[in-house]
């Protein structure tokens, strides 16, 4: 027998083993599968009644795959039930810690501004925009709302520029309309991780009212303190005066001409001079006596009016607006009111379209309390901007024959009122001078504008 004959013999009975062996596996795998079928239809049908969803017979193995797919399934639509579910809380959830937080916002006493890393003001609360005096603050550049040149809007640029932190810096803020409010800002980076920087937050508290009073209560001890010490100075300058003005007296009744007659007379004026700016002092230094009666502010300021009128009729005066009751002294406050109101005439006198005065009331409420505002306008040239913290120190004048007591004593009385005065220049030219008292509960109608010379 050759090779290649031995070689066919070996591969054909190598063949005949390989299909007998794979024809036994089959046999065998038929017949395991055989007996698993017999023995789950004995199972199921032996456990039918305590199966509370029983699956559905099959015949074959795809029937039973159906069936252990349809349980599947059905676990899976549950799961995705509570999935929804519990989705539903977490939504709920969110929606009120949002709306938590936006009333907290909202009611806030303290100003709240966040800017985003582009410089627009994302988000501001109605305390923000009382602050600062400006509605509508929101999706806008924070340099444009605030002005370019504001120190609150450098502090934000550098924020979000370096990343700094401000803790209770003060700062003056000007309003649109023209009012300067002392603001104190806390301002901190937004931070995306730890090294970008997505936006700053800035917390705004307005300062005006305590800084007011705190100048006030310094102003009273200043007055105080003053007072006791320039009381017996003064005395002793107008005995001193009063000796000078008798010798002068005496050399000029005696009959004596020329140079020793031109002499007496000179100190003659001049002790008159001092004793009046002595007499001023004492005004402005002695403890003012305030009685708390109700004082009818209309009808002092139609008097002022009335007064600043009579002594210079080429002078257009007026007053409107809701003027009120204050409590205080009527004679101090028309003092006070009549001082600023001839200031003003005196200033609008030569004015190109003739001098123009305007006393306006307006009455504000703050939570529980009012206060009466009287502002004194004029159309004259305004005051000098390096003189306007000079305004009210006394003898600081810019009058050559004035003594410089005169705002200092109007100071005093407003002060002493339990108010403020303050000046600032008008954009359209001329000063106001603004009186804030406060004001008795009972707030008081508009009144019609009254005639320009009364």
């Amino acid at each position: 027998m050759t090779f290649a004959a031995f070689q066919a013999e070996t591969t054909q009975r190598v063949w005949e083993i390989a299909i007998g062996t794979a024809v036994g596996i089959l046999v065998v795998v038929g017949i395991v599968l055989f007996l698993l079928r017999k023995f789950f239809q004995s199972t199921r049908d032996s456990h039918s009644e305590a199966i509370v969803a029983p699956t559905p017979r099959s015949e074959n193995t795809s029937a039973f795959m159906a069936a252990s797919m349809q349980g599947v399934i059905r676990q899976l639509r549950d799961q995705e039930k509570e999935l929804e579910r519990l989705h539903k809380i977490e939504r709920e959830r969110a929606e009120h810690t949002e709306r938590l937080s936006e009333e907290v916002t909202r009611n806030m006493p303290a100003g709240l501004v966040v800017v985003n890393a582009l410089g627009n003001i994302s988000s501001a609360n109605p305390a923000a925009e009382q602050v600062l005096g400006i509605r509508g603050l929101g999706f806008r550049r924070y340099s444009e709302v605030l002005g370019e040149k504001s120190e609150l809007t450098r502090l934000i640029g550098e924020c979000l520029a370096k990343g700094s932190i401000f803790r209770r810096e003060q700062v003056k803020h000007e309003e649109p309309s023209g009012d300067s409010r002392l603001l104190g800002v806390t301002i901190s980076p937004i931070r995306k991780g730890t090294e970008k920087i997505n936006g700053a937050i800035c917390l705004i508290t307005d300062l005006t009212e305590l800084a007011a009073l705190q100048q006030q209560v310094q102003l009273k001890e200043n007055l105080a303190a003053l007072g006791e010490l320039s009381a017996g100075i003064a005395h002793e300058f107008k005995n001193a005066l009063a000796t000078i003005s008798g010798y002068a007296q005496m050399i000029s009744a005696e009959t004596v001409t020329g140079e020793v007659a031109d002499s007496a007379e000179r100190i003659l004026e001049q002790t008159r001079n001092i004793t009046h700016v002595v007499t001023e002092f004492l005004k402005y230094a002695r403890p003012l006596e305030i009685s708390s009666e109700p004082v009818a502010l209309e009808g002092v300021v139609e008097r002022v009016v009335a007064e600043v009128a009579e002594a210079m009729p080429q002078i257009r005066i007026r007053y409107e607006g809701p003027i009120g009751s204050v409590a205080g002294d009527e004679g101090l406050l028309r003092q006070a009111l009549l001082n600023l109101a001839r200031n003003a005439a005196e200033a609008s006198v030569g004015s190109a379209n003739g001098g123009r005065v305007l006393l306006r009331g307006e009455v504000a409420r703050h939570e529980e309390t009012y206060t009466q505002r009287i502002t004194i306008f004029d159309n004259g040239a305004g005051i000098t901007p390096g003189n306007l913290p000079k305004l009210f120190r006394p003898f600081f004048t810019t009058k050559a024959k004035g003594t410089g007591l005169g705002l200092a004593v109007v100071q005093k009385i407003i002060v002493q009122h339990g108010g403020r005065v303050e000046a600032r220049n008008r954009p359209e030219g001329g000063a106001a001078f603004i009186v804030t008292l406060p004001a008795c509960r009972s707030v008081p109608e508009a009144v019609e504008l009254k005639k320009d010379s009364i």
